[in-house]
């Protein structure tokens, strides 16, 4: 079963380290991945559909416009259920607090440590299913 990850970072070298970190779920038809540069960009991507099922957003916090806290809300707001995973370069406990009030299931400090990322994605519900 495929599943799909969105990703939300305005770095665009972001997208490629996870296309290449990725390579071998998303050869194996584990992980379909998905990018959107902003959060604004994000939202408009979850409103039509995302084939096959989303199992995670991964966003950046420090984005330009709609940061990537101001996006866990409004994603928790509309689609309570998905799992939201923060990514940041700065691993301050005021960010942290403020993500876990927000409903976020993980706070991931970059350099992303994929192996540790692989192994909660496997945790996640829809992963499960």
């Amino acid at each position: 079963m495929s599943v799909s990850i969105l990703v939300v970072d305005d770095e665009p070298d972001v997208a490629d380290m996870f296309r290449q970190r990725f390579r071998r779920e998303a050869r194996d038809g584990r992980y379909v991945l998905h990018f959107a540069s902003s959060g604004e960009e994000a939202l408009d991507r979850l409103q039509g559909p995302i084939q096959p099922e989303l199992l995670v957003i991964l966003s950046d916090i420090n984005m330009p416009g709609m940061d990537g806290l101001t996006l866990l809300q409004q994603v928790k707001q509309r689609w309570p259920e998905l799992p939201v995973m923060m990514v940041t370069a700065y691993g301050d406990d005021e960010r942290r607090r403020r993500a876990d009030e927000f409903g976020a299931v993980e706070f991931i400090t970059k350099p992303v440590d994929f192996d540790h990322l692989k192994a909660q994605l496997t945790r996640l519900p829809a992963a499960q299913a």
